[in-house]
């Protein structure tokens, strides 16, 4: 099997390693939650070598993850999970932070707040959880290109599509977390960041 490589995650890995480097500057476990290739968890794994970092994804996208981890040679990287959001118990039994870049657009609503819902439960009092992607503020694209890859998005799988912003912000409120910062972030994304308030 050919490791799996994404340009989009080889472009962002940098910018959001700068903002997790404060967000996530006290935490000592994160989940990240649809890790795709696998590429992050090995870049921020080696950058932030005071966490463990567990990869997850779906069971068809665990062989790909495996293939970077293995070629990583520190020990805070732990082996991929198999995790679906929708599960009522996600299977991962510690956790004080929940990372996930680029999914809430490529999941259908019921996911987005399934995921919300399983951060929720899953996170301690004062847990971080730090979402990266495209986002609509008061219903309005923040560019052309965002308009462009939503149409795209749309018509590949009508249950999918930037989200908005508000809806986002009150699917966390409803689970408990508290916006601290939104970051602004290169090519028309953002880096949204909560806190479990209890």
């Amino acid at each position: 099997m050919t490791k799996p490589f994404s340009q989009a995650c080889e472009n962002n890995k940098a910018p959001i390693l700068e903002v997790l480097k404060d967000a996530f500057s006290e935490v000592s476990q994160v989940l990240e939650v649809g890790s795709g290739t696998g590429q992050h968890a090995v870049y921020m794994a080696e950058h932030l070598p005071h966490l463990r970092w567990q990869p997850s994804d779906q069971a068809i996208y665990l062989p790909g993850v495996k293939l970077w981890c293995n070629e990583y040679a520190g020990g805070n990287l732990l082996q991929p999970v198999e995790l679906d959001v929708t599960q009522a118990q996600w299977p991962v039994v510690q956790a004080d932070a929940v990372f996930t870049a680029n999914t809430l657009h490529i999941t259908s609503w019921a996911m987005v707040e399934a995921f919300f819902k399983g951060a929720g439960a899953l996170l301690p009092e004062a847990g971080k959880l730090c979402i990266y992607g495209p986002f609509n503020y008061r219903g309005a694209y923040t560019s052309e290109s965002n308009q462009a890859f939503d149409h795209f998005l749309r018509e590949r799988d009508p249950l999918s599509g930037i989200r908005d912003f508000e809806a986002i912000e009150q699917l966390a409120k409803s689970a408990g977390f508290v916006l601290e910062k939104d970051h602004s972030m290169p090519a028309n994304n953002r880096l949204l960041e909560w806190r479990k308030s209890g």
